[in-house]
């Protein structure tokens, strides 16, 4: 009788950004048991930059998830692993060496492909400088080890339990233990202590060194309630009587995104859109000498001409028409009339790099945190063009489906902060460009028109710009020819 030859083999977390180091799985789609074919999306993660879904580059059955739904994953690190049919078989004498704990065992290399989010698939592992690695033990969960080489997928056995059992607690024939708790053996001097990713996050934020933790997990892993106990003990000015102990960490969250400490702060980890932010507003405002300067524009006409759009249905029936998209419009024409503010700054070079197309980015408040996604080449575009493809790019970030690739490659951003009901701000450039600008919101004003005083809708345009390559002449010429055109958008026939 036949059997068939089943091998494992693993998925581990790809680079879907572009040298990002880390992922949180957001949501796994799948569970051990689950039938899978190559290219079936399996979870989805969220990096520094977006969420994106993986799809498995393998068919076959779910064997393992190394890692739950909130955990932070290094890339190159396998989260799932599925039983392939069709494999080679393994030697018949070859029995599985006892796992041992930070020394994976080593198996043949099968062939590999990795499937990278927005890249295509690509064959073979990229070379990567030594880091930290992250290896699957025997109870499910990941223990960090010594830097290494990230290896490629390999055929791996279920771990089993170790032949060595915990040696059980003994009375000790030596001198009285002190106050403070003995170390178990896997927290021995040295060694890292046990514990799930989140777990770790939740004592980073919490200022808990995980050394100074009591384990009482299974095999001395560190649970959360582990690192809110060690909170407790925390002295208090005044003691209470009524209150036999310090109130302990309350969470309010449970995916380790935000939780209540004593006293109602609130901590939110910074990590993933908002950690990539806050990281690139920084450098971009202590890199880039910002200037800003401000003009109110009666927009009475633009929107009638919006209106009129959206009535008559002139830019197709489906196609989404606001007051953004002539303001976006306008500002193309304008960078068309004065290229040289689409530009860039190189340090290494020293030199200004002025852009042959314009990527408009558009600046999207997200239930992650602020992305910036941008249409690529949109200076070509026709007015029904550049519709679509803003409403697109609108719909895709509210969904938290915009890809890396659509992120990259910006040099030049509009933010509306006129849908909050914001009249204008000072904004900062989108890290690598020369402009940003801000369209505030439009308000009925009084304003003289043709000699009289009468109200009118207008708005505030703020233009922020790298004074490094843009002079305060060109900057302004800029932000006068958006204004003239949202003031007689007519102008965008003649003018563009």
């Amino acid at each position: 009788m036949t059997t068939e030859v089943r091998s494992l083999r693993e998925f581990r977390m790809p680079d879907v950004g572009e040298g990002l180091t880390e992922a949180e799985i957001l949501t796994w789609y799948v569970k051990p048991g689950d039938p899978v074919t190559d290219g079936q999306i399996v979870c989805e993660v969220e990096t520094a930059k977006a969420a994106v879904e993986l799809p498995i580059p393998f068919t076959g059955t779910v064997e393992q998830l190394f890692f739950p739904a909130g955990a932070t994953v290094d890339v190159g690190t396998a989260i799932i692993t599925v039983a392939v049919a069709g494999g080679a078989p393994a030697p018949a004498a070859a029995a599985p060496a006892p796992a041992v704990q930070g020394e994976p065992a080593e198996a043949p290399e099968p062939e590999r492909r990795e499937v990278l989010v927005g890249y295509g698939p690509r064959t073979g592992g990229a070379q990567r400088r030594a880091r930290k690695t992250t290896v699957a033990v025997s109870n499910g969960t990941a223990s960090h080890g010594t830097a290494a080489p990230a290896a490629p997928a390999v055929v791996v056995a279920p771990v089993a339990p170790a032949p060595v059992a915990p040696a059980p607690v003994a009375p000790a024939p030596v001198a009285p233990a002190p106050a403070a708790p003995v170390a178990l053996p896997e927290q021995a001097a040295g060694d890292r202590p046990l514990a799930k990713p989140p777990v770790r996050k939740l004592a980073k934020d919490l200022g808990v060194d995980l050394r100074t933790v009591v384990p009482t997990g299974p095999d001395g892993v560190i649970t959360r309630e582990d690192v809110h106990a060690a909170l407790a003990p925390a002295p208090v000015v005044a003691p209470a009587p009524q209150a036999p102990a310090a109130a302990p960490v309350v969470e309010a969250v449970q995916d380790d995104r935000a939780a209540t400490v004593t006293g109602g702060d609130v901590r939110i980890p910074v990590k993933g859109v908002r950690k990539a932010t806050a990281q690139a507003m920084v450098a971009s405002a202590f890199t880039a000498p910002h200037v800003t300067e401000f003009v109110q524009v009666d927009v009475t006409r633009t929107m009638k001409f919006v209106r009129r759009l959206k009535e008559t249905g002139e830019l197709g029936r489906d196609v989404r028409v606001s007051p953004l998209l002539l303001v976006a419009k306008a500002l193309l024409t304008a960078i068309k009339r004065h290229p040289e503010i689409n530009a860039q700054w190189d340090e290494a070079a020293q030199e200004i790099v002025i852009k042959g197309q314009v990527n408009l980015g558009i600046a999207a408040a997200t239930p992650r945190g602020l992305i910036v996604p941008n249409i690529k080449d949109a200076g070509a575009r026709t007015l029904s063009g550049l519709a679509t493809a803003l409403g697109e790019l609108v719909d895709t970030a509210r969904q938290g489906r915009t890809s890396p690739a659509d992120m990259q490659g910006g040099t030049v951003t509009i933010t509306n902060v006129g849908v909050f009901g914001v009249d204008t701000g000072t904004p900062i450039l989108n890290p690598g460009e020369a402009a940003i600008l801000a369209f505030g919101a439009v308000r009925d004003m009084p304003w003289v028109h043709k000699g009289k005083v009468v109200p009118r809708q207008v708005t505030t345009l703020a233009l922020s710009f790298d004074h490094r390559l843009v002079d305060g002449e060109l900057g302004s010429k800029v932000l006068a020819d958006v204004a003239a055109l949202l003031e007689r958008p007519k102008r965008l026939i003649t003018w563009g």
